[in-house]
């Protein structure tokens, strides 16, 4: 049973480590250089601490009904569907068990309410949109009717991509299309809601500082995926000089605006005036530490399941 417990708290350590190690890497340099594969560890140390914790509530719970979590897992199952509910449990386990159900209900209530506030804040953008925006069939865009400098899209089925005629008037020809390669890649790539998970991460526990500091990571990270896109399409320069045109703008309300309280604006214009460091070796290794966050937890939640059908 220890080992179990162990594979159920080992996607737990990022976590352990604190605030600190997590700024560490939302900092680090090779993480800029791969934000793909920087993104998917994110991801991996996200979910598997989640999964991780209902896990380790989990394996406690059932350790007084057999000797491996599996069988226990079966056990508890087969007393509950024969009505003996949670014989066996003492207060301890009793408490895990507690544990792992409330943990997993605070996630899942924290995620359907911003998802359901997400879906309507960009009901409301759009709607604002199509009312004082004029459609631009040249660009596809919708072109707001005033003076500042905004660039964005409001994701979805719908999506909108919406510029000011301040920044049509400011940029040049190349540069335009260079913003709107970016806003055009944040929509495809749906990076709305690779963050939307981390968004709800933060909401859920506002008390651990590494939640806002991976929710504020995976925000530059997703930039700099959309900012790659946008260099293959019309190169560096005009995707930087775009950048700097429009840093004195006001924040919009949408993902991948052209702001200067926008995501990591000074490391993505360093990023892009810079040498490019990249490495085959860096991507492989950060895909196996994500494979091997994830492997401990996936490990506990899907083995009672394979032991059924054995």
């Amino acid at each position: 049973m220890i080992a179990w417990l162990v594979a159920a708290g080992f996607a737990l350590l990022p976590v352990a480590l604190g605030d600190r190690a997590a700024r560490r890497l939302a900092g680090a340099a090779w993480a800029h250089h791969h934000p793909r594969s920087a993104l998917a560890l994110w991801q991996a140390i996200g979910a598997g601490a989640g999964l991780g914790a209902v896990g380790l509530g989990l394996v406690a719970a059932v350790a007084p009904l057999a000797a491996l979590f599996p069988h226990g897992a079966h056990t508890l199952a087969r007393q509950i569907a024969d009505g003996r509910g949670l014989d066996g449990l003492g207060p301890a386990q009793l408490l895990a068990l507690a544990w792992s159900g409330s943990l997993l209900s605070w996630l899942l209530i924290h995620t359907i309410r911003v998802t359901a506030k997400t879906i309507k804040e960009r009901r409301r953008q759009r709607l604002l949109v199509d009312v004082v925006a004029d459609h631009s069939p040249a660009h596809d865009v919708y072109v707001l009717p005033v003076g500042e400098r905004v660039a964005y899209c409001v994701p979805g089925r719908r999506r909108r991509i919406v510029l000011s005629r301040g920044t049509m008037d400011v940029l040049s020809a190349q540069e335009l299309q260079a913003v709107l390669e970016h806003e055009r890649a944040h929509a495809r790539g749906h990076h709305d809601l690779a963050l939307l998970a981390f968004v709800a991460l933060e909401h859920a526990f506002p008390w651990v500082a590494s939640a806002r500091t991976a929710r504020q990571a995976v925000a530059v990270l997703l930039e700099m995926l959309a900012d790659d896109h946008a260099s293959r399409a019309q190169g560096e320069l005009p995707l930087a000089r775009a950048l700097v045109r429009m840093a004195a703008c006001e924040p919009s309300p949408g993902l991948g605006s052209f702001a200067l309280a926008d995501a990591g604006v000074v490391e993505r214009l360093q990023r892009l005036l810079g040498e490019r460091r990249r490495s085959r070796w860096v991507p492989l290794a950060v895909y196996s530490t994500a494979g091997l966050l994830l492997s401990g937890p996936m490990t506990v939640l899907i083995a009672p399941l394979v032991c059924i059908t054995l």
